[in-house]
């Protein structure tokens, strides 16, 4: 079993055991989309500015790494065409619940994001991609596979981990690791991992996702960070993730 596999396992028990992340969006929120009152999340606190997603009606959207039931029903909402990539079945099943009971089409694939996309290149106009490429060792094949299957004009939304996180202890109170974080060369990495039944997660430097999709072809048009949402970090204010907007040039 590669990590990958882990991984999918592990999260699929996280929601069985209540994740924030894999909790559908409820009745009421799809009915309000639908009204225009909505918002997502890419990092844990702060929502999408509107005008990143702009007018989504007849757009091909694929949520990558975005199963959960959270981000999928409001694009469809909002009238977008949507396609669901994941590897964790449980977040698969949860899009496909919402669909069932709201009544409306998805596409939903079971899929390794680190291997290539299954889908043709220019397939979509929009890619959401919310925090998951932590638990990817590399995250520049990625950026390269998302700019291959966007069409030229086509926008990259993606939350991602900064480093912070990974260097501290469990309290957030003492710097105690080495970069990059990474369990797979590091056992005392692994070891951490263990104790916090984190799955196999890596950090990542800016050069790897700033610069990662700057070498893909990007441009970048925006960007703003957040914080845990809780604990020492977030009580001091410390960044822990970024938000970017990203285009694929005409």
């Amino acid at each position: 079993m590669d990590y990958q596999d882990i991984n999918s396992l592990t999260i699929d028990r996280w929601i069985r055991e209540g994740w924030e992340w894999g909790k559908p969006v409820s009745h009421e929120i799809y009915e309000r989309a639908k009204n225009g009152d909505w918002d997502v999340l890419l990092t844990p606190t702060k929502p999408v500015p509107h005008s990143w997603l702009g007018n989504l009606r007849g757009k091909k959207l694929l949520g990558l790494a975005s199963g959960g039931g959270q981000q999928m029903p409001v694009f469809t909402a909002l009238g977008a065409e949507c396609t669901v990539l994941d590897y964790s079945q449980l977040q698969l099943d949860s899009d496909r619940k919402v669909a069932e009971r709201e009544g409306y089409e998805i596409r939903i694939i079971r899929g390794d994001m680190t291997k290539p996309l299954p889908f043709e290149d220019g397939e979509f106009d929009v890619i959401f991609h919310p925090v998951s490429n932590c638990y990817v060792e590399d995250v520049r094949p990625i950026w390269r596979e998302c700019f291959r299957v966007l069409r030229p004009g086509g926008f990259l939304i993606s939350g991602t981990d900064h480093y912070v996180n990974y260097i501290v202890d469990a309290e957030e109170k003492h710097i105690i690791n080495t970069l990059p974080f990474n369990p797979l060369k590091n056992p005392e990495h692994m070891r951490q991992l263990e104790a916090d039944d984190g799955g196999i997660q890596f950090s990542h430097s800016l050069e790897e996702q700033i610069g990662g999709q700057l070498e893909a072809g990007f441009t970048l048009l925006a960007m703003y960070e957040d914080t845990n949402g809780e604990g020492r970090l977030h009580e001091l204010n410390i960044p822990t993730f970024l938000a970017m907007l990203s285009r694929k040039p005409l």
